[in-house]
């Protein structure tokens, strides 16, 4: 029989044991005690994922600065890494890299990318305008660590394949079939960092194929632009691709915008979608879209598009998809 002493001591034990794994699994304090980002809070569903005045940072608006730069070139340009197989099936083709690289292309000076001049530092304010800076393919079957998607940046510049440039952020996509060994589709769907790479702070992300983990990180099996049923990857990367390049312009060194919990603009808003029109006969998404009556909640690019909203840094904030 399990006495009652016996079963107090287990019940001590599974409680300090409890205690441990949670303050394992928090986020790392900075100074003065609060949470700070570290780059990978980012994508997993249900997770805690106006203008300012030129040259003003701008609080009270449910997010913090902290004294860190932000990107702000005009536009700044984004380079993509497509890493793994672009040649395969599903959304791992060529009718995808053209997709996203529509999406990066029209998305500068649009309302959505508007939001982020709310953001600034003391020196100015993010412009609002990003441009698609060119692209090269590493064909892999080896999945990605931390370490091996820096060396993927720090290679494509140092081969010459894509320009060194501090100014702006390196996207390193990976087909379906590659993992990123951190925590790709259990701990996040994306993330951000940077690193001294050549001697220039270069700032990069992490953003994987949800058709890996539909379940983890796509929003809808069928996406507006989904070539087919049950394809819903491209959709997919670019939801994740939404929330990681807003967060690498204003929070390029995980040390400029982030709230008392370490979530940073697009953790506020992540898989929140405001208001949504499904797919029909006249929208302009692709037959595969009409058929499964998706989703979409903005167009620009003559596409319909669904991505996350984004938190404004004015008016008491709050998560919007346009000023």
């Amino acid at each position: 029989m399990f006495s009652l002493g016996k079963l107090r001591l287990a019940l001590a034990c599974l409680f300090v044991i409890l205690t441990v794994n949670f303050m394992v699994a928090q986020k790392p304090l900075n100074s003065n005690g609060n949470l700070v980002p570290d780059g990978k809070h980012h994508g997993v569903p249900g997770q805690s994922q106006l203008a300012p005045t030129p040259d003003t940072v701008v609080t009270g608006n449910g997010i913090n600065y902290h004294g860190g730069p932000v990107l702000k070139a005009n536009p700044v340009p984004y380079y993509v890494i497509w890493y793994g197989n672009w040649n395969g099936t599903g959304s791992n083709t060529q009718t995808t890299v053209s997709l996203v690289e529509h999406f990066i292309s029209t998305l500068g000076g649009t309302a959505y990318e508007h939001i982020a001049t709310t953001y600034g530092d003391n020196s100015g304010n993010v412009s609002g305008n990003v441009s698609f800076g060119g692209h090269t393919f590493v064909n892999s079957s080896t999945n990605l660590t931390d370490t091996s998607l820096r060396t993927t940046v720090a290679n494509a510049i140092a081969s010459g394949a894509l320009p060194k440039n501090a100014n702006g952020v390196y996207l390193v996509l990976s087909s379906s079939n590659i993992n990123e060994t951190s925590g790709f589709c259990t701990q996040y769907c994306g993330f951000h960092t940077h690193s001294t790479i050549s001697g220039s702070d270069i700032k990069y992300a992490f953003v994987g194929n949800p058709d890996r983990c539909p379940s983890g990180c796509e929003i809808q099996r069928t996406g507006p632009n989904s070539p087919s049923t049950n394809v819903g990857g491209a959709d997919g990367l670019i939801n994740v691709l939404a929330h990681e390049q807003f967060e690498a312009i204003t929070d390029p060194d995980l040390n400029a915008w982030f709230d008392s919990s370490g979530e940073e603009d697009s953790d506020k808003c992540n898989f929140n979608f405001g208001t949504t029109s499904t797919c029909t006969s006249t929208s302009v998404c692709s037959s595969a879209g009409k058929a499964a009556g998706a989703k979409f909640n903005v167009n620009f690019g003559s596409h319909d598009w669904m991505i996350q909203q984004q938190w404004k840094n004015a008016g008491g904030g709050g998560c919007v998809l346009h000023l």
